[in-house]
């Protein structure tokens, strides 16, 4: 169990209105308040994203594949107990799982819980499956099923929660004894681990979308949540955290780095993006979720070989699924 060994969890170090106020005064930052204009230069990053965006976070991934990036996300546990309170057969969907930081702590909470997790990567899978295999002194690979597939694209596969099943989730179990055409043929395309008579698993408990949302293009995100919104149980929750507006992160950007208002992207390539509250309810609200929590995380580190502090924003959220 990790309750007893998880990181201490804080949220408010310093307040976000006194840092915004701070920010927003600083004439040498006032390039990231300003609207976003595309520049006509070829030189200049394009206000429409490559469509090969997911490239980058692969390449990323196999610079860092020795696994030296790894650093197990404790503070979850803390962050968002339900995963802890909740009952039997809990199952929980990680969207861009990386080298599987944010599974680890999850698979290690209780036996109970079965984490299918997918990412754009195929080396990444891999090393997360290891990561997983190697970190705890108990078996927990098994419950572990990962899956290859570029969500900011493609749909999810019809075995986490298919259609027919998600109509009768508000209405009547749905009866697996009798297959439709249909449901043969999802049967043919889904992994393993589905029982015989399953179409699909029947959605899942938890969404994870920690660190992930704010990695791709924002004239994206929108269809992710509705994603999300459609794997989900009735009832069940979507667990977020991820950048928050004027963080230390956001305010190392040049301004050729802008991408977009808010939107940046790195010189490897890879996307983030600084959410607002505001704009987290409105994509969160838009795709069908009831909001439970929302605020900004403010933490203050200390670099000790700089002595230097810095400010961390993220946004903590938690969204559930109409019954």
């Amino acid at each position: 169990m990790m309750e007893g060994t998880a990181a201490e969890y804080h949220s408010k170090d310093f307040e976000w209105e006194e840092l915004r106020d701070e920010v927003e005064n600083d004439a040498s930052l006032r390039y990231h308040l300003v609207p976003f204009v595309a520049s006509s230069s070829s030189s200049s990053p394009s206000s429409d994203p490559p469509p090969d965006d997911a490239d980058a976070w692969r390449s990323f991934h196999r610079r860092h594949s020795a696994g030296k990036f790894f650093k197990e996300r404790r503070y979850l546990l803390k962050e968002f107990p339900e995963l802890l309170c909740s009952g039997n057969s809990i199952q929980v969907l990680e969207l861009g799982c990386g080298n599987g930081s944010t599974i680890l702590p999850i698979l290690r909470a209780k036996e109970s819980i079965v984490v299918y997790a997918c990412d754009c990567s195929e080396e990444v899978l891999q090393m997360a499956k290891e990561i997983v295999a190697t970190t705890s002194d108990v078996s927990l690979d098994h419950r572990l099923h990962t899956f290859l597939l570029d969500f900011t694209v493609h749909k999810f596969p019809d075995w986490l929660f298919c259609s027919s099943c998600q109509r009768a989730s508000f209405s009547k179990p749905v009866n697996l004894s009798s297959d439709s055409r249909e449901q043969k043929l999802r049967k043919l395309n889904a992994p393993s681990f589905l029982r015989e008579k399953q179409c699909c698993i029947g959605g899942v408990d938890f969404v994870t979308l920690i660190f992930t949302l704010s990695a791709i293009p924002f004239q994206r995100m929108s269809s992710v949540i509705e994603k999300c919104f459609s794997v989900l149980k009735p009832g069940c929750l979507l667990l977020f955290r991820d950048y928050g507006l004027y963080d230390m992160t956001m305010l190392r950007f040049l301004p050729e780095q802008r991408m977009g208002f808010r939107e940046y992207m790195r010189s490897d390539g890879t996307f983030s993006y600084f959410f607002s509250l505001d704009i987290v309810r409105d994509l969160f609200l838009g795709a069908g979720f009831t909001e439970l929590e929302l605020e900004y995380c403010c933490i203050t580190s200390v670099n000790r070989q700089r002595g230097k502090k810095m400010q961390r924003v993220w946004i903590h959220g938690k969204f559930q699924k109409p019954i």
